[in-house]
């Protein structure tokens, strides 16, 4: 069985290396053969909107599945005419639009942020009203860690804000002043079996993940979030990995976005779930029963961003597991991660502060 991958970064990479024990084989399309995924995989080098290039991706592969959530949905359409593509392609058509997918968690009865659409500076001062300060305008297409978003905190701030984005689709959404950021991972298969991790604590700075604790135990929470995302999964009949990321404001959940596609904040299920979510993401999109999602212990994730720590005194540190894209050095690029796992939180929390000593701020 042979799958395609749309996109070759990590996220690929990390994909065949989880279906390699299964037999799985990979090729990849990628506007570049200097990606993570041909460490693992063969590329076809191509826009990922090229009829040429995704005939050619179709035509040798069984299945086809994607790492990102900017793909061109006109893309998969015309792959899906060929080869079952998943995860479903309404899923991601949602999750590239911020206000489709405020609009979905809504009809779902999943709590959200105050939302408006704006389209003009009229609309966005009549929506910062309705919303209140403070407030976040947002491009509701392409933005992610952090791009593509403005702080509204006093009235002085909406036409710069709008100078900045204006000219695209926004929209305004209510500030959420949380106590933390959670997100659940579960997956769904295409005979309908779902299975759930424990909720992730998640750390962002300057909008780009810093740190994952997993799990975060809060019964109540953990309840919500997956009676929240089984929703999700059933309203779309999903096939593959989701994740839906929450502000946890006064005790309750507030969906802030999903992602229809294995996730930043579950490398920690590599070496601390009893299966990886990229292991269950194939299992799930080629009908094989799912993998336990319990995790073997506490673990914690820390991204490499701009600059990777020394590998060797990332290892000697007990439980410590190193990840290298093999990706060159970029201010705010994520070239890897590392991971810890401990058989308390505890025990986790002082092996994460001496990792954390050896990672570059």
């Amino acid at each position: 069985m042979k799958i395609g991958v749309i996109g070759a970064g990590q996220l690929g990479q990390m994909l065949a290396l989880a279906g390699h024990p299964l037999a799985l084989e990979f090729l990849f399309l990628d506007s570049s053969a200097d990606c993570p995924g041909a460490r693992v995989g063969p590329i076809v080098t191509g826009r990922f909107d090229d009829p040429a290039s995704l005939r050619k991706l179709a035509a040798a592969t069984d299945l086809v599945t994607y790492e990102f959530e900017n793909v061109p949905v006109s893309a998969l359409e015309k792959v899906a005419k060929t080869r079952p593509c998943l995860p479903p392609i309404e899923a991601l058509r949602v999750s590239q639009d911020r206000l489709l997918e405020k609009e979905l968690f809504r009809r779902l009865r999943i709590p959200t942020p105050p939302f408006q659409a704006v389209d003009s500076i009229d609309e966005l001062r009549a929506a910062v009203t309705a919303v209140g300060l403070p407030c976040v305008l947002k491009t509701r297409r392409l933005g992610y860690d952090g791009r593509g978003q403005q702080y509204l905190r006093r009235p002085a701030d909406i036409d710069p804000a709008w100078a900045a984005l204006g000219g695209v689709p926004l929209i305004l959404e209510g500030f959420v002043k949380f106590d933390r950021e959670v997100s659940i991972i579960g997956a769904r298969s295409t005979r309908g079996q779902t299975r759930c991790y424990p909720l992730a604590d998640n750390e962002h700075r300057g909008g780009i993940l810093r740190v994952t604790r997993a799990p975060y135990r809060n019964p109540g929470l953990q309840r919500a979030a997956e009676r929240h995302l089984r929703r999700v999964l059933d309203h779309f009949g999903y096939a593959g990995v989701l994740t839906i990321e929450f502000f946890v404001q006064r005790g309750r959940l507030v969906a802030n976005e999903m992602a229809p596609r294995v996730h930043n904040s579950g490398h920690w299920t590599t070496e601390g779930a009893v299966t990886s979510q990229f292991e269950n993401h194939l299992r799930a999109i080629l009908g094989l029963p799912l993998g336990d999602t319990s995790a073997v212990g506490h673990a914690a994730m820390v991204n490499y961003i701009g600059t990777m720590p020394d590998r060797e005194r990332v290892l000697a540190i007990p439980g410590a597991h190193h990840h290298d894209y093999g990706k060159a050095p970029r201010a705010g690029r994520k070239l890897g991660h590392g991971t810890i796992v401990a058989a308390t939180a505890a025990g986790r929390d002082r092996l994460l502060r001496r990792l954390l000593r050896h990672v570059p701020r």
